[in-house]
C-alpha cells in the first residue's frame, strides 16, 4: 500500500456513498434472506447501516454515547442483540452480496480474455485473552511461526486482476480440545449458530472447501483457485478440481507428499535433484509434468523458480492445467498477494481486530462480516470512479470529509439558534435581519463561511 497523502484535491462527495451502496446492492433484502431481520422495534438494516459506517467516525459507540454524539434512535442493548444474534446466517451474506457485486458490477467492466481467479488464505484474528471468549484457542502463526491466541481467520476471495472482493470467511478454532481456550456452548447441529461452530472447528483444508461450494452455489465462478503452501496437499487440489476449478499453489517442500514422476512416487526434492535446471535469464529453472492423486490421479504440471529473496533457493508451484505456459503459471500466482494487501488494510484501516470486544462467537462472526462489507464498500468506488488512490486513501478521505460535515453541521446548528434568538428578543425586520447576517458573515474567517453554506446544503 502506498503512503497515504495528507491533502487531496480531488473533491469527491463521498458522504453519501454508503447509502448508495446499500440502495444499489439490495443490502436490506439481502439481509432479509439471511434471517438478519427483527420482529419489532428498529430495523436490522438500520443497526448494519450504523455499524458500517462507525468506523468512518473514529469514536465508538460506548464514547459516543460519552461525549453525547450518538443520535441514533436505538440503545446498546438493541445494537449488541443485532451482532450476537445467532440465527443470522452471516456466511451467506457476504457471499451473495460479493455475488451481486461482481456479477452486476464487475463482470461488465472486466474483459472476457482476463482471468478471474478465487484467492484462499488465512490470517491471524488475535485475542489477547480467550479464556471467556467462544471458542478461543491456541493457533499457529505462520507469519512468527509460533501458537498464539485467537483465531485463524480463513477467507475466500474473488479477484479479476484489479478489483479484489471478499466473499466468504470463517474464524477457525482448533479442532484439538486441549487448544481450545475459551467455552464451547451447545447449540442444535442442524441450527445456523450450530452449523456455524461445526465449520469453526474443522480443518482449514476442508473448511477452504466448504466457502468454495458456498460462492459456488451463490452464482460465482473462476477458473483458477490460488493458495500457498499451508493448503497445497494433492487430495485437496483432487477435489477442487473434480468442482471443474482449476489450482494454481506453492508446494511445500516436504518428504512425505509424493507426486508420480516416470512411474514413481517421488517428493519435490528428489524431482528437483533428479532433473537439469535451466540456465541463464530464464524465468524458471524447472518443468516437469507429474500425476496428483492416489485413487484418481490427475495430470499437473510442477514449476520450479528461483526465491528471489534468497538466491541460493528456490520455489515450485504445482498447475492442474497443463495447456498453461510456465509464464502464465507464474503471472496468475503473483495475484495472490492482493490478499495480503486485503488483509492489511482490514486490520488497519477497517478496525477489524480492536473494534470488537464481544465474548460471542456469533458477533465476532457478524463483526467480520461487517468488516468484509466495508471493503467491498472501499473496493467499489475505487473501481467504479477509475479512482487511482489506494484503498486507504479513499478511506482517510472518507473519514476526514465525514468530519468536515458534522463540523459544517455544528455551525449551521449555531447559526440558526443566533437567529431564532435575533428574532425572538430584538423583534428586527427580515430588511434589518438580512443586513445584520450579511454583515456578521463579512466578518467571518473564509473556513467558517465555507462551513456555513457546506451545512446549509446538508442540511
Amino acid at each position: 500500500m502506498s503512503i497515504i497523502s495528507q491533502k487531496n484535491n480531488n473533491k469527491k462527495e463521498l458522504f453519501d456513498c454508503i447509502q448508495r451502496f446499500f440502495s444499489k446492492h439490495r443490502i436490506g433484502a439481502i439481509l432479509k434472506k439471511c434471517n438478519g431481520t427483527k420482529e419489532k422495534g428498529v430495523p436490522a438494516i438500520s443497526l448494519l447501516r450504523y455499524k458500517l459506517g462507525n468506523v468512518f467516525v473514529g469514536r465508538s459507540m460506548y464514547m459516543q454515547q460519552r461525549t453525547g454524539s450518538f443520535k441514533e434512535c436505538f440503545s446498546k442493548n438493541t445494537f449488541y442483540r443485532f451482532l450476537n444474534s445467532p440465527k443470522t446466517n452471516w456466511l451467506r451474506f457476504t457471499t451473495m452480496l460479493a455475488a451481486d457485486i461482481i456479477n452486476k458490477d464487475l463482470t461488465p467492466l472486466t474483459d472476457e480474455k482476463r482471468i478471474n481467479t478465487f484467492i484462499i488464505d488465512d490470517s491471524l484474528f488475535n485475542r489477547t485473552s480467550c479464556k471467556k471468549t467462544e471458542l478461543g484457542s491456541r493457533v499457529f502463526d505462520h507469519v512468527d511461526m509460533r501458537y498464539k491466541k485467537g483465531y485463524r481467520m480463513l477467507t475466500l476471495s474473488w479477484n479479476d486482476g484489479n478489483s479484489l472482493i471478499p466473499v466468504n470467511s470463517c474464524l477457525i478454532a482448533s479442532s484439538k480440545e486441549s487448544n481450545v481456550i475459551g467455552p464451547v456452548k451447545d447449540y442444535d447441529k442442524r441450527s445456523i449458530a450450530g452449523q456455524r461452530r461445526i465449520l469453526a472447528q474443522t480443518k482449514a483444508p476442508d473448511a477452504m472447501l466448504k466457502l468454495l461450494d458456498a460462492a459456488k452455489s451463490a452464482g460465482l465462478s473462476a477458473q483458477y483457485v490460488l493458495f500457498d503452501c499451508w493448503f497445497a496437499n494433492p487430495s485437496q487440489i483432487v477435489q477442487i478440481n473434480e468442482r471443474d476449478m482449476d489450482v494454481i499453489a506453492m508446494i511445500k517442500k516436504s518428504s512425505r507428499i509424493k507426486y508420480e514422476y516416470e512411474g514413481e512416487q517421488l517428493n519435490i526434492k528428489e524431482i528437483y535433484s533428479r532433473n537439469k535446471k535451466r540456465r541463464g535469464r530464464s524465468r524458471y529453472l524447472l518443468s516437469v509434468d507429474v500425476m496428483l492423486g492416489k485413487e484418481n490421479p490427475i495430470p499437473a504440471r510442477i514449476v520450479c523458480v528461483r526465491n528471489k529473496s534468497n538466491r541460493k533457493d528456490w520455489l515450485a508451484f504445482v498447475c492442474t492445467d497443463i495447456a498453461l505456459s510456465e509464464e502464465e503459471i507464474i503471472r496468475i500466482y503473483g495475484k495472490r498477494w492482493q490478499i495480503e494487501v486485503f488483509f492489511k488494510t482490514c486490520k488497519s484501516s477497517l478496525n477489524l481486530i480492536g473494534e470488537c470486544h464481544s465474548l460471542s462467537y456469533d458477533a465476532l462472526t457478524a463483526h467480520t462480516a461487517i468488516v468484509f462489507t466495508r471493503y467491498m464498500l472501499l473496493a467499489m468506488e475505487q473501481r467504479q470512479h477509475e479512482d487511482m488512490r489506494t484503498l486507504g486513501e479513499i478511506f482517510f478521505f472518507l473519514v476526514d470529509e465525514m468530519a468536515d460535515i458534522t463540523f459544517a453541521r455544528s455551525m449551521t446548528i449555531l447559526f440558526e439558534a443566533m437567529i431564532a434568538s435575533l428574532q425572538e428578543i430584538l423583534r428586527l425586520s427580515d430588511a434589518q435581519l438580512d443586513a445584520l447576517l450579511v454583515d456578521f458573515e463579512s466578518r467571518l474567517p473564509e473556513y467558517l463561511r465555507n462551513a456555513l453554506h457546506t451545512g446549509q446544503y446538508a442540511a
